[in-house]
């Protein structure tokens, strides 16, 4: 703020009235020294709490040693992060960059330019779902689903169509002469926390062998843990051409990543791609230290179990409560769906010092660290639980 109170920042955010200045684990507090559970854990950022101590002590080593370089060097956590990456997923290659749109792009690119100076098919629309999310860069913002992301930015680029989600024969109908790949999300977290029926996802499967089209699933909400997989496609038995990450890759610290299968390396020769902060010494390092902690510590696993057994108990506190229409989610990505919007009631949730997010207008999205202390969920998920009966309560009597 300048003296007068007046902000120097551009109006892009509807912020809620909280100042947070301090993060341990589950626990956030603002500037008034109130105490907030998270469930939001920076939109599905800090899969392993606030300033994980492993994390921490990677970055503090690196910070002595080397910050930045760019590229044009070859960069030794760069390799040891897509070792890893690779060790644990169907993929065979790792392009870095600092953020999901820009993943998102890099997958955007590299369908195209295989299809383009591989396949020499000259092909280039990628179908995608509405309601769907994938960032908001000019590309991937004409990618996602949605409308109200795209208001007053046109023109949009070209290249994109949109099917009904976990509808095969609509997907079926877009397939023409020009595609080149088929993007999903597993679960549509901005899209109100949606999950892909599985019959669906394989025959998106079946349908891209058949046509010689790329599989794209964007990972950067449902990747490193957060649905009780590594990775969210593994809940469906399925091998994406190409996915991508970022969000919780790097446990707080911002870095993205695309991955993708080996014969597709051709196509992103030297020179056809780059980024200059992609895969810093800094951001490899968190990333690496983020990542080894989930896979050691078995914390899929656990998101597996904390998610169950949450929506298990949200059912059994809600059942009846005349505000829900469903609740439903993946591991720890969880929505609660409510018969009206959701925004008051977080609003209240958030005074009654819980943090939660939507996922759209009428769902209210948990999700909590991986990490997250089984005292520290049951104590949030009462808060929330009572939220919502105090404001059925409070319908009924009017």
């Amino acid at each position: 703020m300048t003296e007068t109170g007046k902000s120097s920042l551009f109006p892009t955010y509807a912020r809620y009235p909280i100042t947070l200045v301090k993060g341990e684990g589950s626990r956030l507090w603002d500037d008034t020294g109130k105490e907030y559970i998270d469930l939001m854990s920076g939109i599905a950022v800090t899969n392993l709490g606030h300033a994980p101590q492993a994390v921490k002590e990677k970055l503090v080593e690196q910070l002595d040693q080397l910050w930045h370089v760019s590229n044009l060097f070859h960069i030794p956590n760069q390799e040891k992060l897509a070792a890893l990456l690779t060790d644990n997923s169907c993929a065979d290659a790792v392009f870095f960059c600092s953020t999901g749109a820009e993943a998102n792009e890099a997958a955007i690119k590299l369908a195209r330019r295989y299809s383009q100076k591989v396949l020499n098919n000259g092909r280039f629309e990628i179908i995608t779902f509405n309601m769907s999310f994938h960032g908001r860069t000019l590309a991937t913002l004409t990618a996602t689903g949605q409308d109200k992301v795209k208001e007053g930015f046109h023109p949009l680029p070209g290249g994109f169509v949109y099917a009904p989600y976990n509808d095969i024969e609509a997907v079926r109908s877009l397939v023409n002469d020009t595609t080149c790949a088929i993007m999903l999300e597993m679960v549509q977290g901005e899209g109100g926390v949606l999950p892909a029926d599985p019959e669906f996802v394989k025959q998106i499967a079946e349908l891209c062998k058949q046509e010689n089209l790329l599989l794209i699933v964007d990972e950067i909400q449902t990747g490193i843990g957060r649905t009780g997989k590594l990775f969210a496609y593994e809940h469906y038995g399925v091998e994406p051409d190409i996915f991508t990450l970022a969000k919780g890759l790097g446990g707080g610290f911002p870095i993205g990543a695309m991955l993708g299968k080996a014969h597709l390396a051709e196509a992103f020769s030297a020179g056809s791609h780059g980024s200059t902060f992609g895969g810093t010494p800094i951001a490899t390092a968190a990333a690496h230290a983020a990542l080894d902690t989930i896979i050691s510590e078995k914390l899929s696993e656990r998101a597996a179990e904390l998610g169950e057994y949450t929506v298990k108990k949200l059912e059994s506190k809600l059942a009846g409560n005349p505000l829900i229409a469903k609740i439903r989610g993946v591991g720890l990505l969880i929505g609660i769906e409510c018969t009206q919007p959701a925004g008051e009631i977080i609003s209240e949730i958030h005074k009654q010092g819980v943090l939660v997010i939507p996922a759209g207008p009428n769902v209210i999205r948990l999700v909590p660290a991986l990490t997250i202390p089984q005292a520290d969920l049951d104590q949030a998920l009462d808060v929330v639980c009572d939220v919502l009966s105090q404001k059925a309560s409070t319908i009924s009597s009017i």
